[in-house]
């Protein structure tokens, strides 16, 4: 799909890979709908990206309630939107055992359920363009599930499964559905904590830009599927065929883990 002819409605907006995303696609030429529950970051977003125009508009709603989506898809079916990008998304650095039902339920409405929602509200309409895509953006971690992440990896592999079997749903359809797994990205739903763990596990992390780009890539090129990052690709392969082994590995790393997401709980507390 060339980027002139995408008329894309993006949910997290306002988030590091949100404002990424919207400005690659804005230079790809695309016509944008944002979505986030914060208005006047959405101002201030669309005032970077040169106004508002026919071109660009934003809409203030939460996805993870059914009047939000029901906002957004009134918007996306008023403009004729072709591409839906579900990029909203949660995380949360801790063992189970110190999350609440609260925190569990949010994480779960806004990671899978809302893509989920949004996508069975919006596809008689996206089926019904000459051509049309799904880009669910979830994570590496929707492959290889990772200690302190449990509920988040839990999430995520619930939003891939989707994908995967939404794909399968519309294989004979207009609609295009789409795949991208980031690895760790400097974003704020990162905290300082993960950033020093992975300085001391020696884990890369992206910057949000080129997730962006790989993302229009794949509405542009058709791309499925995609991971990003070395040695992240090889280590979900080795997870999909030898589990164990990377058990092994991570149990190595465990301490390290759990030392960083103990300082992560405390640092939530003191509001540090």
């Amino acid at each position: 799909m060339n980027g002139s002819q995408i008329r894309a409605v993006v949910t997290g907006a306002t988030g590091g890979i949100g404002r990424e995303l919207a400005a690659e696609l804005q230079r790809r030429g695309a016509a944008l709908t944002l979505v986030a529950r914060d208005v006047e970051a959405l101002q201030q977003l669309v005032g970077l990206l040169g106004g508002r125009s026919e071109r660009l508009k934003y809409c203030a709603a939460d996805v993870a309630t059914a009047s939000g989506r029901h906002a957004v898809a009134e918007v996306a079916v008023g403009r004729a939107c072709n591409v839906l990008v579900n990029n909203a998304g949660l995380g949360e650095f801790a063992f189970v055992d110190d999350q609440t039902d609260v925190a569990l339920e949010r994480l779960f409405a806004v990671n899978a359920l809302a893509p989920m929602q949004l996508v069975r509200a919006l596809l008689p309409h996206l089926r019904s363009q000459p051509e049309a895509a799904v880009l669910n953006v979830g994570s590496v971690f929707g492959s290889l599930a990772y200690p302190g992440f449990a509920a988040y990896s839990a999430s995520k592999f619930a939003l891939r499964g989707f994908t995967e079997a939404l794909r399968r749903e519309l294989a004979d359809t207009r609609v295009r559905v789409h795949y991208l797994a980031p690895r760790a990205t400097r974003t704020t739903m990162n905290a300082s904590a993960v950033e020093r763990m992975n300085a001391e596990l020696g884990v890369a992390m992206d910057l949000p830009g080129p997730v962006a780009r790989a993302a229009c890539d794949m509405l542009e090129h058709g791309r499925v599927e995609a991971v990003l990052g070395w040695p992240e690709k090889m280590f979900v392969r080795i997870n999909a065929l030898l589990p164990r082994l990377v058990d092994g590995s991570l149990r190595r790393q465990l301490p390290v883990i759990r030392r960083h997401a103990q300082l992560a709980a405390s640092e939530h507390t003191t509001g540090t």
